[in-house]
């Protein structure tokens, strides 16, 4: 079977995404916000299974761009290794995505742990990364996300 036939939800996320990423500490303070405009989508040319674009724009006129091409492995699971990231996602149920990663550039002991829950109506979608280094929550994004196509 396809990426797309073994992970149905996350074939609803397909298409154009903007919103906000707001970084808070363990107290809930807020350490960093900015604007995102993503692209998720499914290569119909065989170079990947799976391709994110993640934009970002901070108010001091700042950008970043990073391209997360996925590997589908089969059996309902994903994988990104790329030169900034590593890990895996899957479908928990009919709204979720789960994602377990690390940035290279932080090494093994600081571990992400994303949640990603899209609305019924496909419209909107909500996220957690909770940082955890050593076991402990260093601080957690926040991001809110509307569907800018379909």
């Amino acid at each position: 079977m396809s990426i797309k036939q073994d992970m149905p939800l996350l074939a609803r996320h397909e298409g154009e995404w903007e919103g906000t990423y707001t970084v808070v500490d363990p107290e809930g303070k807020v350490t960093d916000r900015h604007r995102s405009h993503l692209t998720c989508s499914f290569p119909s040319d065989g170079s990947h299974d799976y391709y994110q674009v993640n934009r970002y724009t901070w108010d001091d006129g700042r950008t970043e761009e990073h391209r997360f091409p996925g590997r589908y492995l089969g059996g309902g699971r994903m994988a990104f290794d790329t030169e900034r990231i590593k890990g895996e996602t899957w479908e928990l149920d009919d709204q979720a995505v789960y994602l377990h990663w690390i940035y290279r550039a932080e090494g093994q002991d600081l571990q992400l742990f994303e949640l990603i829950v899209l609305s019924q109506d496909g419209r909107h979608r909500s996220r957690v990364w909770q940082w955890i280094r050593d076991g402990v929550c260093v601080q957690r994004t926040l991001i809110d996300e509307v569907r800018l196509d379909g």
